[in-house]
């Protein structure tokens, strides 16, 4: 079905011959907790990976993916029980010891990890790292040899200038770059199987391709097999042969990528597909959200894990969970999927449209009314910072441009998108706004006001009607504070009276979608798309006009960045606000944005309605990034 397309280009499937490089047969790994029920973060997953194979696998936060991964390298803490069969080239990799695995783990096993910063020993430089590596399974190659391969290693993988590079550390590489030297440490000794634990999450639109086409040049020039994890769909479906889909520990549904995307048979695959922007329709239908969060790994409930967030579950679903089984006998591999209702979705007689029905727009008469007034002016904004050198005797050498001359005009009652990638200056421009004070250059205007030539009590009484969202919820709130004091914490800043706050504490948490009841909770225990709801009405509390979203999903699941957007959209249209949208997710920028602006070193050098930019692109840089 062409709406489970997600942008992918056609990949060359590798046919599945022979025996399986690794075997993964009825794993299960269970973390017992002192005074509690134990963990069960795998639940008896089975799995083939096969020479030059790209296997997908694909799920929220928490349901197993790194976990399973880690067992498979043998990088579990020894307090994990763990049960079933690894199998890798006909040996079994959970009855050997340390010494034995650490001989096969970088040289027939190797892994990508998910934060290289944290992977990367930080006093040493990236070329001895890599070099290191090399000698360990290979004795007698010599340390300039050695370094030289490292060297061309970081040549393969495209740092430039890698000779100099080699030398650097790991602090003085950016994210992408650190990436990339991972991935030249898995693949230094030829590895048979490549694991990459969430190796794009961090990073930008253009870095993320680059790492992706990376891990594609390593499997060609290597043979080896690649099990990529990570919870973007779009990644696995431009590159992955093969998809597994995890939930609550267990596998759901697998099959090749086309099957899965086109054909899905799980419900929870099927609303995982359906919440995902499509660039392709993006801005015109609303996200389908997956509501409710996956269940408690300590205490699971009986029957179908995903019944209570699933709409098409019947009782039976909630007596037995289902194991996986071929409803498509003829796919060659087979198509599998854990549901008691996939024979009906794969026969047709329960539509895929109908198991997560699209969610319908405000009604006309809901939504507020607005005019076309500016309420941003941003006019040749200048932000620069000095360079310096020297602690005693610190002397100027250069300056950082991080905005320079950038321009723009946020209308009432729409949405512009500031796109661009990390280090663009995107969010320096929105601290200079939120900042209220006169720039370094140029003007900001904000509801019409020039805030150079504000007083105190003036800049005071006009920050009520321009709010924040920041992309960490966690960060940006008192953990020791309940999350009713949280939300009107900026009313009590105003000298608002306590009943007054209390009562606006009901409307908002109504207003986003929370239960009122919940406003004695803390924090901590709410889920990540739940607090970053709570710093939505944190930031409506004082009826704002304005809202600044920085970066407000980029750390959610695709199923909760959903929801949202969804409410996102909803409260725009309801109470007439006009959003500054900064992300680097194009997709979501088109999906929420009616206007959009693209940085890049400090400037921007495309804008104008999201249809047109995106249609029809001018500057090479947007159709990079497109």
């Amino acid at each position: 079905m062409a709406e489970f397309q997600v942008g992918r280009k056609a990949a060359a499937r590798t046919p599945v011959v022979g025996a399986p490089l690794l075997s993964v047969r009825d794993l299960s790994v269970t973390f017992p907790q002192r005074g509690g029920d134990p963990v069960r973060a795998v639940r008896g997953i089975s799995y083939d990976v096969h020479a030059g194979e790209f296997l997908g696998i694909v799920g929220e936060s928490g349901s197993g993916k790194s976990v399973s991964s880690l067992a498979v390298m043998g990088l579990l803490p020894s307090s994990a029980e763990i049960t079933g069969a690894i199998e890798f080239e006909g040996r079994s990799l959970l009855g050997m010891g340390d010494n034995e695995l650490s001989r096969i783990r970088g040289a027939e096993l190797a892994m990508v990890f998910q934060d290289p910063l944290s992977a990367l020993t930080p006093v040493y430089s990236v070329g001895d790292q890599i070099s290191e590596g090399l000698r360990l399974h290979d004795s007698s190659l010599s340390v300039q040899a050695a370094h030289a391969r490292a060297v061309e290693l970081l040549k393969i993988v495209g740092i430039p200038d890698a000779e100099r590079r080699a030398r650097a550390f790991p602090h003085e590489f950016s994210g992408g770059m650190r990436q990339r030297a991972m991935i030249a440490m898995a693949i230094a000794n030829d590895p048979k199987v490549i694991i990459a634990d969430e190796p794009t999450t961090a990073l930008d639109v253009t870095i993320q391709a680059q790492i992706l086409e990376v891990l594609e040049t390593a499997r060609e020039i290597t043979g080896s097999a690649v099990v990529l994890i990570t919870h973007d769909l779009g990644v696995v479906a431009g590159h992955a042969d093969r998809v597994g889909v995890m939930y609550a520990g267990k596998l759901v549904e697998l099959g090749t990528t086309d099957e899965v995307f086109h054909e899905p048979h799980m419900p929870y695959t099927i609303g995982l597909l359906r919440s995902v922007p499509n660039m392709l329709t993006a801005g015109t239908q609303r996200l389908v959200p997956l509501e409710g969060r996956p269940p408690s790994l300590s205490a699971l409930p009986r029957g179908c894990p995903f019944a209570p967030r699933c709409p098409v579950a019947i009782n039976a679903c909630r007596d037995i969970e289902p194991e996986l089984i071929d409803h498509d006998p003829g796919s060659v591999p087979p198509h599998v999927s854990a549901c008691i209702r996939a024979g009906e979705i794969a026969r047709g007689d329960l539509p895929r449209v109908e198991v997560f029905p699209r969610p319908e727009p405000l009604p006309q008469e809901e939504r507020a009314q607005t005019t076309d007034a500016p309420v941003v002016r941003v006019t040749d904004l200048v932000r620069h910072f000095p360079l310096m050198k020297g602690s005693i005797f610190p002397r100027r050498i250069g300056t950082v441009r991080a905005v320079d001359g950038v321009s723009f005009t946020l209308q009432a009652g729409r949405t512009l998108g500031l796109v661009g990638e990390s280090g663009c200056g995107k969010t320096t421009t929105i601290l200079e706004i939120m900042e209220m004070v006169a720039p370094q250059g140029g003007k900001i205007e904000i509801s019409g006001k020039d805030v150079g030539e504000l007083g105190k009590g003036a800049r005071h009484a006009l920050r009520e009607d321009i709010q924040i969202v920041f992309q960490d919820p966690m960060g940006a709130i008192d953990p020791r504070l309940p999350i009713g004091e949280v939300i009107t914490e900026p009313l009590w800043v105003a000298g608002k009276p306590k009943a007054e706050r209390d009562k606006r504490v009901v409307e908002l948490l109504e207003l986003v979608g929370l239960d009122p009841a919940m406003a004695d909770r803390y924090p901590h225990e709410f889920s990540g798309g739940q607090r970053q709801r709570i710093g939505i009405a944190r930031a409506l509390s004082t009826n704002p006009s304005i809202i600044v979203l920085d970066e407000p999903v980029s750390a959610l699941d695709v199923s909760i960045q959903a929801g949202i957007i969804n409410l996102l959209e909803d409260l725009k249209d309801r109470l007439g606000l006009s959003f500054l949208f900064v992300a680097h997710d194009l997709a979501v920028v088109r999906q929420i944005a009616d206007d959009v602006a693209v940085m890049y070193l400090g400037r921007i050098v495309e804008q104008g309605p999201i249809a047109e930019v995106f249609n029809e692109p001018r500057h090479p840089y947007t159709k990079a990034l497109i």
